[in-house]
């Protein structure tokens, strides 16, 4: 079963940059596609970034050309989002998750991680 363990986060102002980390750990990481999410309206979390087993990205539109999601490629046991340019409409809790074929890699959420820009 895969664990996620989110990491970074915190407060920055308008322009500035954070980086966020999730460490991966269990048996079927080699199966996961892995993403970052953050919380949308109600109990909805929106789709920021995803990185697939083959390594290709896909973004967002809102954060296009200003974050990148990568992976420990050695392991795959960790995942990163650099997000640069940041704006005070990224402020929102982001979560780490990984998924695949429910078999091999059900979703998996890692816990929220506060970000917060200011004017």
């Amino acid at each position: 079963q895969v664990q996620l363990v989110g990491s970074g986060g915190g407060a920055v102002q308008a322009g500035g940059s954070l980086k966020l980390s999730c460490a991966a750990s269990g048996n079927n990481l080699h199966h996961c596609d892995m993403a970052w999410y953050r919380q949308g309206r109600g109990n909805e979390r929106d789709f920021v970034s995803k990185i697939t087993r083959d390594g290709a990205t896909t973004y967002a539109d809102s954060v296009k050309g200003r974050f990148t999601i990568s992976q420990d490629n050695a392991k795959k046991k960790m995942l990163y989002l650099q997000m640069n340019s940041l704006k005070t409409e990224d402020t929102n809790v982001y979560y780490c998750a990984a998924m695949g074929v429910p078999t091999l890699c059900p979703m998996r959420w890692g816990q929220g991680i506060q970000v917060t820009v200011s004017s």
